[in-house]
């Protein structure tokens, strides 16, 4: 039995004061009101009662004598779900590997990353499941290609998979160039009632944006600037003028047609998935246009009876930077940091319920892939801070709607008994600190990807500790 007490309880229905017990991976009770002690919570819960008063002390004594964690005040909420981690494993170790993925989860408060790059047989995707399980940290979900070694043309392998082992199937940061694969491929996941994860961007005009990104790349390694927006005010002041013009001119372009890649391949996606009757799930949306376009589609689901859904998700990077001035234009990621305009669409998809959750898009990468190009940051330890820092201290969100956005909302997507402090729900949760501020500094981070705009920043939010499956993960106390 583990007893937290002292705590202050928010999850999406909640936010009260109070304790839980946990027994075995469950949580047995949750108890609203003040609790200082763990004696006063067994109290509330008769624990030991019995017509014997010396076998009701010793009960409680045994009880009292096992795990009793007081918060100190803390919040006490659901473990966090991310819908979308790149884990670099297996394959690419070098930028991040199974251990250091899933001590970088626990420190941001994750419980169940879902992790790619994506593997191409059910065989593989239950091995890197099980290599992750051993490891007692998380419950981990591989996702399935939609194509068989993102050959872009064969779906046959998605046959053999189904939905309790392999909820989720993506073709990982890429899209599927051909419209008659992507149904085939999201037919076969509608009769598995398996989710279809798509990385909306149109590859042609990817392959166009990436000539202008590699102009601009190649001017700032000629000058030094790091592709992930972190330059100081002094070695930007060393730049010439037209050098940095040059720079900024390539990148807005590459941005620009990013832009009409993601708008036009989430249109397709959307038709589609309406013809196959599967549910679609958008990464990473990040433009006014998309942002409607889901909204359009979400109100015509009722208009459909072949089993058509869609939900969406946001970055928290997408949420707290724009892209369209220096430094953080450097800072390049895909989709790449957008305008005050479409921040400001996302922030109202988050309010009004269109957004569906809040996932990282971790994407950690050694410095040299990122000084190469390589889109992409660490998010795993910064994302509970940044969306706290953003949304909630500035009055956007409430914390319980937060934790629904990276708690409750993805768990129900997932379908999985996680993501509500309440009785019988799987005891994952994460004490928090809102009002912590802290500076960050990616040198210290357990995940090995170490690129990230935030660096220096001080956020308000920290992560205390980390329970999964009733097991404290991270933290001292």
């Amino acid at each position: 039995m583990t007893i937290i007490y002292n705590a202050r309880i928010v999850d999406e229905n909640t936010d009260k004061k109070g304790a839980v017990i946990i027994e075995g991976t469950k949580i047995k009770r949750v108890f609203y009101g003040t609790f200082k002690s763990a004696e006063s919570v067994l109290k509330a819960a008769n624990v030991g009662k019995t017509k014997n008063a010396a076998a009701s002390r010793a009960a409680r004594n045994s009880s009292l004598a096992s795990n009793s964690i007081d918060a100190r005040g803390l919040v006490l909420s659901p473990a966090f779900i991310d819908m979308h981690a790149h884990f670099r494993y297996p394959g690419q170790t070098q930028k991040e590997d199974l251990d250091s993925a899933l001590n970088a989860a626990a420190a941001g408060g994750f419980g169940t990353p879902n992790t790619n790059p994506v593997v191409s047989s059910k065989a593989e995707a239950l091995k890197v499941d099980a290599e992750a399980a051993e490891r007692k940290m998380s419950r981990v979900f591989q996702t399935v290609s939609l194509t068989q070694n993102f050959d872009g043309v064969t779906t046959a392998h998605l046959a053999a998979l189904d939905k309790k082992t392999t909820p989720v199937i993506s073709e990982d940061g890429r899209e599927v160039a051909s419209s008659a694969v992507m149904l085939d491929a999201m037919k076969i996941a509608a009769k598995k009632k398996i989710i279809v994860s798509c990385h909306c961007e149109d590859p042609t005009l990817a392959a166009l944006a990436k000539s202008y990104r590699t102009r601009a790349l190649e001017l700032m390694a000629k000058h030094k600037i790091p592709a992930w927006g972190a330059i100081d005010k002094k070695a930007l002041a060393a730049v010439p003028k037209n050098a940095l013009d040059q720079i900024v001119q390539n990148i807005k372009e590459a941005n620009s047609l990013l832009e009409l890649a993601e708008d036009a391949a989430t249109e397709r996606n959307i038709l589609l998935a309406q013809k196959a009757g599967c549910h679609i799930h958008l990464c990473h949306v990040s433009t006014v246009k998309s942002v409607m376009a889901a909204r359009r589609a979400k109100a015509e689901e009722k208009n459909y009876k072949n089993g058509f859904k869609i939900t969406f998700e946001i970055t928290p990077h997408h949420l707290a930077l724009e892209g369209t001035a220096v430094p953080k234009i450097f800072a390049f990621v895909n989709p790449p940091l957008r305008t005050a305009q479409d921040r400001a669409a996302l922030l109202a998809a988050l309010k009004d319920g269109t957004a569906d959750c809040i996932a990282t898009d971790h994407a950690p990468h050694t410095m040299e892939d990122k000084a190469a190009g390589a889109p992409g940051f660490t998010g795993l330890e910064t994302a509970y801070a940044v969306c706290n820092s953003v949304l909630c201290k500035r009055g956007l969100l409430s914390e319980q709607k937060l934790m629904a956005l990276m708690s409750a909302r993805p768990a129900r997507i997932l379908g999985l008994k996680k993501g509500l402090v309440a009785a019988g729900y799987d005891a994952d949760l994460v004490l928090l600190d809102p009002d912590k501020k802290w500076r960050v500094d990616s040198s210290r981070f357990y995940s090995k990807g170490k690129a990230t705009p935030l660096d220096g920043k001080t956020l308000a939010g920290r992560v205390d500790a980390t329970f999964v499956a009733g097991r404290k993960i991270f933290g001292e106390r």
